[in-house]
Formats: C-alpha cells, sequence, structure tokens
C-alpha cells in the first residue's frame, strides 16, 4: 500500500513541525491519514520502525535532489555551487536533513534507533530497506560525490563538505518560510564566486581525490 505509507509518512512529517517525536501518537498520524492503525503497524511495525522509515525517505530525497542538479547541462561548477547551495537551503527547513548531514540529532526529531538483533524482519521490502538504517553524514558525501561521475567527484566532494560547514554555522539567518528552497542563496556571493573559482580549477584536475 505504497500510497498509504506515503500519506502515513507526511502525517508523521506535518506533525513534527508542532511537536516533538516522543508526542507524537500513531493514533492521530492515522486518524491523520485516513487509514486504521491495523495498515499503519502493517507498514512500519512499531513507531521506531516508521522513525526509520521517515529518516530513511529523508534520505533519499536528499540524493535524488542531488542527482537532478548534476544531470543539468550547466558548467560543472556552476553545477557544483548550485547543489552546495541547494543543499544549505534545504537543510535549514529540513531538521531531519540537517541532522542526517551533521549527525547532531535531538529529542525533537524521531532518532532511527537500529532494529534489536534478532528481530523478525519486516514484511514489507521498503520498510526491510528503512530497518537497515540511513546512511552515515560521510557515507551521504560519499554517494552524492559519486553521483558526479569520477571526472567531478573531487569537486563535488569539495561542494559537498562546503555546504556541510554553512549547515552547521550558517552564513546569514534563515528566513522563517521557505516554500522554495531553490529560489533563495543561502550563501554570501563572496563564498558563490570563490567556490566556483576553486571548483572550475578543481573540476579540471586530474586528481579523482581531494587530498
Amino acid at each position: 500500500m505504497a500510497n498509504a505509507r506515503e500519506a502515513l509518512l507526511d502525517a508523521a512529517l506535518a506533525a513534527l513541525a508542532h511537536r516533538p517525536w516522543s508526542a507524537v501518537r500513531m493514533a492521530d498520524l492515522a486518524a491523520s491519514a485516513r487509514v486504521s492503525r491495523q495498515t499503519l503497524y502493517n507498514e512500519f511495525g512499531s513507531k521506531e520502525g516508521l522513525a526509520r522509515a521517515l529518516v530513511r525517505r529523508e534520505a533519499d530525497a536528499y540524493l535524488q535532489g542531488v542527482r537532478h542538479l548534476l544531470a543539468s547541462p550547466a558548467p560543472p561548477e556552476r553545477k557544483l555551487v548550485a547543489v552546495a547551495e541547494w543543499i544549505v537551503a534545504r537543510a535549514a527547513v529540513r531538521p531531519i536533513l540537517r541532522a542526517l548531514l551533521t549527525g547532531a540529532w535531538n529529542e525533537r526529531l524521531p532518532q532511527p534507533r537500529p532494529v534489536r538483533p534478532g528481530a523478525r524482519l519486516a514484511p514489507v521490502p521498503a520498510q526491510r530497506r528503512a530497518d537497515a538504517g540511513p546512511p552515515a553524514p560521510g557515507e551521504l558525501v560519499a554517494e552524492a560525490a559519486a553521483a558526479a561521475g569520477e571526472q567531478w567527484a573531487a569537486g563535488c566532494e569539495l561542494a559537498l563538505r562546503i555546504a556541510l560547514s554553512h549547515v552547521v554555522a550558517p552564513v546569514l539567518p534563515v528566513p522563517p518560510q521557505c516554500a522554495e528552497p531553490e529560489s533563495w542563496s543561502p550563501m554570501t556571493p563572496t563564498i558563490t564566486r570563490l567556490m566556483e573559482t576553486i571548483l572550475s580549477v578543481e573540476t579540471r584536475s586530474p586528481r579523482k581525490t581531494i587530498p
């Protein structure tokens, strides 16, 4: 029941905007998604399973967004700057993504605790994938950089790590509402120009890894 699963994940994400994860009730989520509580438990197994699924979906959306930007026809250095700006803007308005990228989880968020040893595998394939656990921050960097292809992987890793530095210590105040993260630049013009200059050299370098 893919539609029910997505509706439940959307309901959980919406609930997090108003209360900490500890105060989110499974019955309320089922009612909001207009499904039965049995359907909820069939999909996720438990509230911890729901937390793992929510975090996995956020990681997948992040990687999909990076791949989409890297597939544009723009020059390589411009694409990588666009990736960095998009990451900073998106992380500013999506706390789960920010925690995924930095490893800094707090009590308001659904921390993806591992499945208990010996626990029965989830019957839903998507949940089995979620139960395997989310990628660590370094794994997200590596997977996103690999999406740039071997020739541009080093420059992409540089752009990603610059973006992460801005996620941890933003230069500009974060707007209270940002419905379109792609529509504003989270980095100063000076930083953007510096990145373009560095990346224009980096992406043309024969080196495959950043020392």
